[in-house]
């Protein structure tokens, strides 16, 4: 393999839990709840799917988000649009809070590598093997690879929201492996989504998954992709 093509969320870097999300929120606005109450917010906005990176949607979309959902990392303006109308489905003590956890969740502070991300980025470049990220995503992510000290491991990203594509769309990965001057041939897309991710293989590049869990319960899930690239 010339190079080796990583999804961002879920598969590199884990978001915060919910109910963290909720708190970081609340304390950057300096509104207390008692604990009762925040705990019921959290689950509300789990079941209703507010937290990008976090689980899908348990309840029913509105239609007035569902309008945009399918589309949603192909703008930035889509994006917020679709998380903050499920945020604001669940009542919070203020309603600027909606447009603040949306904020909250951009913020490097609200990510953590998998505990292996570094070692196999490492890895990769002392083999001479390029890294790309490829991500379905409405905003700038790679602040969130400085302040984690993972930047200098990624030779280019190819954000969903800068070109209006999403994955599985051939063209994403396409232009991955342009800015990487590779052949589809030559790349390994890995990733946790099974249809997003693999929608490489259409380009013929090879696909590797890995479990979407929280960081602690994943430690090595990305080891073996440093055998597979030979």
């Amino acid at each position: 393999m010339a190079a080796v093509l990583f999804d961002f969320s879920g598969t590199l870097f884990r978001i915060e839990s919910t109910e963290s999300w909720l708190r970081a929120a609340l304390d950057e606005a300096g509104i207390a709840l008692a604990e009762a109450e925040l705990t019921r917010a959290a689950l509300e906005l789990e079941r209703v799917g507010a937290l990008p990176g976090g689980v899908a949607p348990r309840a029913p979309i509105p239609d007035a988000v569902a309008a945009v959902w399918g589309v949603r990392d192909e703008s930035a303006e889509l994006h917020r649009a679709a998380y903050t109308g499920l945020s604001r489905l669940v009542p919070l003590p203020d309603p600027a809070l909606h447009d603040a956890l949306y904020d909250r969740h951009m913020s490097p502070a609200a990510w953590q590598p998998y505990p292996d991300a570094g070692e196999v980025l490492r890895g990769l470049r002392e083999r001479g093997i390029g890294v790309g990220v490829v991500s379905n995503i409405g905003w700038d992510l790679r602040p969130v690879f400085r302040a984690h000290g993972l930047d200098p491991y990624v030779d280019a990203y190819v954000l969903s929201y800068e070109h209006g594509i999403q994955k599985p769309d051939p063209r994403l990965f396409r232009t991955a492996c342009t800015a990487l001057g590779v052949e589809p041939r030559d790349v390994l897309m890995v990733g946790d989504d099974r249809r997003a991710d693999g929608g490489a293989a259409a380009l013929g590049c090879g696909v590797h998954f890995v479990d979407h869990l929280p960081a602690a319960q994943r430690p090595d899930g990305l080891r073996p992709v440093l055998g597979l690239v030979g």
